[in-house]
């Protein structure tokens, strides 16, 4: 019973206790695996598929699934939920999403300027040496 009320004075009283139940469970674990290859078969067949007629539209479905991916691995993996009340969880999710947004403005930038930026000396012509 001692453990039972540690349980609740953690996690507050009245909090969905059936989620606590199933998370890190085989089934949880088998459910975010389950959902992270759909996620990444999705984007993966459309690409190799030739993608659709726009090209927005591919890239806004790979960038969906991409960030369904990351919310799937922080509920299923991360255990993040709403009932955690620590701070330190919304804290790692909000440092994650500016990380993560870092990183894809950086590569993007680096990508549209890399052409500019090519040392001027290099000639983008492939030519028959004789």
């Amino acid at each position: 019973m001692a453990h039972s009320h540690n349980h609740d004075a953690h996690h507050g009283a009245g909090h969905g206790h059936e989620d606590h139940h199933d998370h890190g469970s085989f089934k949880s674990y088998m459910t975010g695996f389950v959902l992270a290859v759909i996620l990444t078969v999705i984007p993966f067949g459309v690409v190799m598929g030739g993608g659709f007629d726009s090209r927005l539209m591919t890239v806004g479905l790979v960038v969906l699934c991409a960030i369904a991916q990351v919310l799937v691995h922080m509920i299923y993996f991360l255990h993040m939920n709403s009932s955690a009340e620590e701070g330190w969880t919304l804290l790692s999710a909000l440092f994650t999403i500016v990380i993560v947004g870092i990183m894809i403005a950086g590569s993007l930038w680096v990508m549209f300027h890399l052409n500019t930026n090519m040392m001027p000396q290099m000639n983008h012509e492939l030519q028959v040496m004789p």
